[in-house]
């Protein structure tokens, strides 16, 4: 009996076993058959995109403006597209660790809008197949992209992983050269103090901003002018760094490649260290505000407001001082030193990775690109930056791309209202930044602006500090593992060597620390990554 039930048993496994794989197999079947199903359902050019409606569920930061399945943008594109979207967003403020636990769940939304994800989110996820390469989508599903990539290898180098694989659409702005906001002069200020050229030496600066703080500039009889001020709590004078980096020689906060090709990490260089020498001189003299390290964005501009600041950062100087846009106050011409002969100009790299991205879990990667294309052709971009035709402006020779501004339909301010019909509003949403945006809606400060920018930055060299890159699985892990603690330690150090808590005789102490953080090994790993960059 038992060696009959030990053969019964046997049997029975056989069975089961066959039965597992017969399943298996059905089920690969099934699974292929829907994906060829939600593939058939799309159209591969033209609108809408799919012959019947699909519903898609997208993740995004919210800036808490508007509710995006109120957008007119999105309401226009489900028109157009027959796709539905159904929006599991987050506050912006807690994006990042919303999506930290979205993927730890592994419950994803299809797609990832204006996600932000960075190389090694892009690396980890999509190695692990939770985010789905894109480049056979690419060359099938989105003729735009396909033509931007393929007219901009550098782009698609850029957002290539390393195992060759595109895992994310990136933001793509190369008309706008800012590396950062630029740095603005009070133009009352200058004309207070009888100055018809900017300063164009660190000295030259330097006289500028103690004139401020003692020849009473605004004219109200009170000592209460700010002759610089920052205001970026947590990395604290990052809104001012780079253009005054540039005055030493150094053109970016962490890593730059100098001009002969070699890395270099700032808060090693002899450069850093006079930058550093400078700014505790203009705090000493309390011509640097000391509430800098510490103040928000919105009380610095209660100052500004005020018309108490010599220089600041800002996106423009008249949104920072309340007022009509115009063209009184200069922008900032970076200076030189005794050190350096030119400056170092940082420019915009012009891409922002990790975009838009594609979950596993979507039952329609095909629909998801077509979708996105259009934000990356002319006529996409531009509802995507300005909102649908007809709400903010209208064509008046489309086949131009010529356009006007429309009355503000609650007769508010145009920007405001803008944040309620596109989700393009503070955030890294997927699209391209082109000129033809513009093109009739631009004004006599737009062009004033655009001039500045021309002879003040591009004219002089300005470049970009360090390509958009990918690092080695190994080189991330060993980066992001370093990157936290040196950031937190030169942030520290530079608050202390600016406000005189630590003495700059001490360098040589802080340089050892660094070493002994990985700050050499940093300089090794990006060097080697921009090595393999230019050359591939």
């Amino acid at each position: 009996m038992r060696t009959a039930s030990k053969g019964l048993g046997l049997l029975l496994a056989g069975v089961l076993a066959v039965g597992a794989l017969s399943g298996c197999g059905s089920q690969e079947k099934k699974n292929g058959n829907e994906a060829s199903s939600a593939a058939d359902n799309v159209s591969k050019e033209g609108f809408p995109v799919v012959k019947e409606p699909l519903t898609l569920t997208m993740m995004g930061p919210d800036v808490g403006i508007q509710n995006w399945g109120d957008m007119a943008v999105f309401e226009e594109m489900e028109k157009l597209t027959g796709i539905h979207m159904e929006f599991q967003n987050s506050p912006k403020e807690g994006f990042e660790a919303k999506k930290n636990l979205v993927f730890a769940s592994g419950t994803y939304p299809d797609i990832f809008y204006a996600a932000g994800l960075t190389p090694a989110e892009q690396m980890n996820y999509g190695e692990q197949g939770i985010l789905l390469p894109l480049e056979d989508l690419i060359e099938n599903y989105a003729p735009n992209v396909k033509k931007i990539l393929e007219e901009n290898p550098e782009i698609r180098k850029s957002i290539t992983a390393p195992d060759g694989h595109i895992y994310a659409l990136p933001v793509i702005e190369f008309n706008q050269p800012w590396y950062r906001n630029p740095l603005w002069y009070n133009g009352e200020f200058l004309e207070a103090l009888g100055m018809d050229k900017l300063p164009e030496t660190t000295e030259e600066l330097y006289t500028y901003l103690k004139r401020v703080k003692e020849e009473d500039p605004n004219k109200n009889g009170k000592n209460d002018e700010i002759p610089l001020t920052s205001a970026s709590p947590g990395n604290s004078l990052r809104d001012i760094r780079t253009w005054l980096l540039g005055a030493f020689g150094i053109y970016e906060e962490e890593i730059f490649v100098d001009d002969n090709g070699k890395v270099r990490y700032t808060p090693m260089e002899e450069g850093y260290k006079e930058y550093l020498a400078y700014l505790n001189r203009l705090w000493n003299e309390d011509l640097l505000d000391h509430e800098s390290f510490l103040q928000t964005s919105e009380q610095r501009e209660a100052k500004a407001r005020n018309n108490q600041i010599g220089l600041f950062s800002a996106w423009t100087a008249f949104q920072m001082m309340g007022e009509e846009p115009n063209t009184d106050d200069p922008m900032f011409s970076p200076v030189t030193s005794d050190s350096v002969e030119t400056p170092a100009i940082a420019k915009n790299k012009g891409i922002n990775t990790g975009a838009f991205a594609i979950s596993k879990t979507n039952p329609s990667p095909e629909a998801s690109l077509r979708w996105v294309d259009y934000s990356y052709s002319t006529e996409g971009a531009t509802m995507f930056n300005k909102g649908p035709e007809g709400i903010l402006w209208k064509y008046t020779d489309k086949e131009n791309n010529v356009k006007e501004y429309l009355p503000v339909p609650d007769g508010g301010d145009r920007e405001a209202y803008r944040s309620k019909i596109t989700p393009n509003y503070g955030i890294p949403a997927p699209t391209i930044n082109l000129p033809e945006i513009e093109k009739g809606l631009l004004g006599e400060v737009d062009d004033w602006l655009a001039n500045e920018t021309k002879t003040k930055l591009l004219d002089r060299g300005a470049r970009i500090p360090y390509p958009v890159l990918f690092l080695t699985p190994e080189e991330q892990a060993e980066v992001t593992t370093m990157t936290s603690d040196l950031n937190t330690y030169v942030r520290q150090m530079e608050a202390k060597f600016v406000t005189g808590a630590e003495p700059l005789s001490n360098w040589e102490g802080y340089i050892g620390t660094i070493k002994k953080m990985g700050g050499e090994r940093m300089s090794e790993i990006y060097q080697a990554a921009y090595d393999r960059w230019k050359a591939s």
